[in-house]
């Protein structure tokens, strides 16, 4: 049986803020488990809790805090083996996130699915971004 770590992010990360959301909510950010590390989703929040009326700001917001956790874990965009991503207004958000997904993600690109959905964790929130990505050996 593997070993399973759970992210815990340092107090006063500049990207998160805190863990208060993650304590609150009883979740941790990534999971790294059978070589793998399982990326809570992400949405476009500031670290302050506020959230940004744009769809193009929320979404490059939640790429931002996608790559930190990466980051954290040691990776990069390179890394992801899957991403998901959830879209109030798909038909609105979908060709400003290719566009923001293509900075990010250049090249060994992951497996990718789009759901539109109704509602997410907060009513102002447009986009959420979930992801795989694999574990770089010891």
């Amino acid at each position: 049986m593997s070993e399973v770590q759970r992210l815990r992010l340092p107090d006063n990360d500049p990207v998160f803020g805190s863990n208060k959301v993650f304590d609150l909510f009883q979740y941790s950010p990534a999971v790294k488990a059978g070589g793998l590390v399982f990326i809570a989703g992400q949405v476009g929040i500031h670290a302050d809790g506020t959230v940004p009326q744009s769809a193009e700001e929320q979404i490059e917001l939640a790429f931002k805090r996608l790559g930190a956790i990466l980051a954290h874990e040691g990776l990069g965009f390179e890394d992801l083996v899957e991403l998901v991503s959830y879209h109030v207004r798909i038909d609105e958000q979908l060709s400003a996130f290719r566009a923001i997904k293509e900075r990010h993600i250049t090249s060994d690109f992951p497996a990718w699915t789009i759901l539109g959905v109704a509602a997410l964790a907060r009513p102002n929130l447009l986009v959420e971004i979930k992801a795989v990505a694999a574990a770089r050996p010891a």
